[in-house]
């Protein structure tokens, strides 16, 4: 029901990747998660920037720098992360120009379907979909 735009999903993306590294100490580099995911590089610069601005992102500087999550991933939810690339996650709207008896119900369940939207979005933590995505963090090969 959401218009999900790939601006918001190279987001989501990258911050479940983030969250899947959270354990480890090292940050995890742009071109990293652009590889893995097939993200465009440039594109992924400016989303962790912003990601950066709104605090849910930090990144470091040097020759092992990178980013890593701001906080633990249990704390952060797609909603928070889609609100920072779009705003607002887009409401349902009808399209119907009288008032009606029937477009108002029409409205107030377009409405109800909205709100039932956002909430399933804020109860969806990125420390869940870690889980769900095969393990909270990726294996270290030593060599």
């Amino acid at each position: 029901m959401f218009h999900i735009s790939a601006r918001t999903e190279y987001a989501c993306v990258a911050m479940l990747d983030l969250a899947r590294h959270f354990e480890q100490d090292d940050p995890v580099r742009i071109r990293e998660i652009a590889g893995r995911h097939g993200i465009p590089s440039r594109f992924l610069v400016q989303i962790l920037l912003q990601l950066k601005a709104a605090g849910l992102v930090q990144s470091i500087r040097g020759a092992g720098g990178g980013y890593r999550l701001a906080r633990d991933p249990q704390e952060i939810t797609l909603l928070d992360v889609m609100r920072v690339i779009n705003a607002q996650p887009e409401k349902i709207a009808g399209n119907a120009t009288s008032n009606s008896a029937v477009s108002e119900v029409l409205q107030g369940s377009w409405q109800h379907v909205s709100d039932a939207g956002t909430e399933l979005l804020e109860a969806l933590t990125l420390g869940e979909l870690a889980e769900k995505s095969g393990s909270h963090s990726i294996p270290m090969y030593y060599i």
